[in-house]
């Protein structure tokens, strides 16, 4: 009975010690912010939408749902349009030259005063290099692009009759002219159905599961045989400005996207809607577009003239200060054709 209890008496008081001595300590220092620490990250998974691993894909179903995929971009861009402002095919045909390397609305600002000095191919095949130099510099790389618009026009003049060729096949012949160039002005300046295989057309054609190809003639090739011929043209409007508006190359706004479930690259980027929301771009992030002259049924604003926005003489290492580049067209020189 006496040991009983001294035992009894005696182990209230060694808990006390242990707690205070072992545990408060090392808890307020060590245990709580150990315990935030779990909660942040149960918090952020809990937030992200659970992802189903995918079963493997038949080339039939990966056809239906690209071919989905293309309706929806349709209903969300019913207005997809080439973002170079331009009157004739000449005029498209250089715009496109201007653009590898940098904006669409960089080259918009630019070709008005070009295309007043000179409008025609035998205009600018008889151009001054350095005073046509001084008109594109904005647009970088300005001394290798004057070279090719004054070759492609001396070529339109000598061996096209001043004209430009509606064939992929004459096309490709000129001047820092290929497949990507070639197809952009078929297909918008002649309605020649032809498919558009930019960084951000090559970008989503992989994420979106349709080829797993990195050269743009390869990807081209294997997009062609998803998709009627019919959809081509159009299909690479939707399919870029999906990419410059919320598929981005560095950060996609996944939780933005109606595009969401049917891509398998699903969870790449920012899946919270409310951050994702703040990546949208252009008419989609409440900016104004790339055009001078939109089309009329554009329901973003035009973009500014160069006369608004100083830029002139500092964009000779665009393609890294300016983060607007960093994941625009290739060029055509580029992709070695």
């Amino acid at each position: 009975m006496a040991e009983s209890k001294v035992r009894k008496a005696a182990a209230p008081k060694a808990e006390p010690v242990v707690k205070k001595a072992a545990v408060e300590p090392a808890g307020k220092s060590a245990v709580k912010p150990a315990v935030k620490s779990a909660v942040k990250s149960a918090v952020k998974s809990a937030a992200k939408p659970a992802v189903k691993p995918r079963k493997p894909e038949s080339h039939l179903a990966m056809v239906r749902r690209a071919r989905r995929i293309n309706r929806e971009l349709a209903e969300l861009y019913p207005y997809a349009h080439p973002e170079l402002d331009f009157e004739n095919p000449f005029q498209l045909l250089v715009a496109t030259v201007l653009s590898a390397q940098t904006t669409d609305l960089r080259v918009n600002q630019t070709t008005p005063a070009l295309f007043a000095a000179y409008p025609t191919p035998e205009d600018m095949a008889a151009a001054n290099p350095e005073e046509l130099e001084e008109i594109i510099r904005p647009t970088g790389f300005f001394r290798n692009k004057a070279k090719s618009l004054i070759g492609l026009s001396i070529a339109l003049r000598d061996e096209f009759g001043g004209e430009v060729p509606g064939r992929l096949a004459d096309l490709v012949t000129l001047p820092g002219v290929g497949r990507k160039t070639a197809n952009v002005v078929l297909g918008n300046a002649f309605g020649v159905p032809g498919i558009t295989v930019d960084t951000h057309f090559g970008r989503l054609a992989r994420r979106f599961g349709w080829t797993a190809e990195e050269d743009p003639v390869k990807v081209e090739a294997a997009v062609a045989e998803i998709f009627p011929k019919s959809e081509w043209t159009m299909l690479s409007h939707r399919v870029v400005f999906h990419g410059r508006r919320i598929c981005h190359s560095q950060k996609p706004a996944c939780g933005a996207c109606p595009i969401a479930p049917l891509c398998p690259a699903y969870g790449e980027g920012v899946t919270d809607p409310e951050k994702a929301r703040k990546l949208l771009k252009y008419e989609m992030g409440g900016q104004p577009g790339q055009r001078l002259r939109p089309p009329a049924d554009f329901p973003g604003e035009a973009a500014a003239r160069a006369d608004a926005v100083a830029h002139h003489g500092q964009v000779a290492d665009l393609a890294v200060a300016d983060p607007a580049v960093s994941d625009l067209a290739v060029a055509d020189s580029a992709v070695a054709e």
